[in-house]
């Protein structure tokens, strides 16, 4: 499943990625562009970021504050 930003140009998924379990860092943020060059706002077409669970926690977590900060204006 993926989340589509920038009217539908920006493409976010993120999963835990099987292929690199021997890695710490197998939680994948990949983000994909499908846009005009000129409108990238990545080098690339897809960008791969790779979180620990940890990190991955922590990042669900900041986005589960700002919205309840953004709800309890």
């Amino acid at each position: 499943m993926s989340l589509f930003l920038l009217d539908d140009t920006l493409s976010v998924d993120v999963y835990f990625d099987r292929s690199d379990n021997q890695f710490s860092d197998n939680v994948c943020i990949r983000l994909w562009e499908s846009c005009p060059e000129d409108e990238k706002i990545f080098i690339a077409d897809e960008t791969n970021l790779f979180l620990t669970p940890d990190q991955a926690l922590q990042l669900a977590q900041m986005l589960l504050a700002a919205v309840d900060d953004s709800i309890h204006q």
